[in-house]
């Protein structure tokens, strides 16, 4: 395995993706070149590239959606990431598999650590777990990645959708009783890099590992920074999860132990606020 050999991402429009792809030696496979709907052009992908590394950062990732859709979450969020695995394991290449606060059931107040036990609420849950099992039983050196409130200046996300609707409306209504760490894409595509690159030299760091931003805060307290960094006068009301009913049920605790990874990998957890200021220039700098 040659240091020349790329660090293969599938993935390449998400938000972890695009950020991935600014990063030096990475390839980025679209769905056209690697359909996660089919976990065995995963497998070819992988074969045919022959990398070095392999960061999935590519998920059904539609929460409601999924409610009705099961059998096509967990195919493109379980089995095909189990078929990557397995192929690494045959080639000896390691892989960064990315997963979420939702296989968990959100209880309790405390951060959730990597060895808790999984109870996820529904569908999208449910099939993130799936993948998460068949890349441990792979045998493949792995890191998965559990994460949480994802934004970034692309796509479809919490901070966007707040700067359109606060530009547009005098006050929102947003839900208070559920906690996490919102989480910048390039915090997360910059560790997904660096943890693929030490696992070549570090196989006996594979494992299951937490990454979120810091404090931990509401979507309503989250609001209220975006409209106070973006100078938008947009008054937030605090409603709770029953408020404001979805197919899927949010877990209300996303809380996320990260002691292990940043001793492990030597990385600390993002500050949000510090990436929110960054993010929120970008945009700007785009209008």
């Amino acid at each position: 395995m040659s240091a020349a050999q790329p660090i293969l991402v599938f993935g390449s429009t998400g938000q972890v993706a695009t950020e991935l792809a600014a990063l030096p030696d990475t390839f980025c496979l679209g769905r056209a070149a690697a359909d996660l709907s089919d976990p065995k052009a995963c497998a070819d992908a992988i074969r045919a590239h022959a990398p070095r590394a392999v960061i999935n950062a590519a998920a059904y990732t539609a929460v409601d959606r999924a409610e009705e859709d099961e059998a096509l979450a967990t195919t493109v969020n379980g089995h095909a990431p189990t078929s990557m695995a397995a192929i690494c394991h045959e080639l000896g290449v390691p892989i960064v598999h990315i997963s979420t606060d939702y296989v968990f059931d959100g209880g309790g107040t405390q951060p959730w650590m990597p060895d808790d036990a999984t109870q996820p609420l529904g569908a999208y849950g449910r099939s993130k777990l799936v993948g998460e099992t068949g890349v441990r039983a792979s045998g493949a050196v792995h890191a998965i990645l559990r994460t949480s409130w994802v934004f970034s200046a692309h796509g479809a996300n919490f901070v966007k959708t707040m700067l359109r609707l606060g530009a547009e409306r005098d006050g929102l209504s947003v839900v208070a009783d559920q906690i996490g760490g919102p989480t910048p894409a390039r915090g997360i595509a910059a560790a997904c890099h660096a943890m693929a690159n030490q696992l070549i030299a570090h196989p006996e760091r594979s494992g299951t590992y937490h990454y979120a931003g810091a404090p931990d805060c509401s979507w309503a307290e989250f609001a209220r920074a975006i409209f106070d960094m973006s100078g938008i006068d947009c008054a937030v009301t605090e409603i709770t999860t029953a408020d404001y009913p979805t197919p899927a049920v949010r877990p209300p605790n996303s809380r996320m132990d990260c002691t292990s990874f940043t001793q492990t990998f030597g990385l600390p957890r993002p500050n949000w606020r510090a990436s929110l200021s960054k993010t929120i220039a970008e945009l700007e700098q785009t209008q």
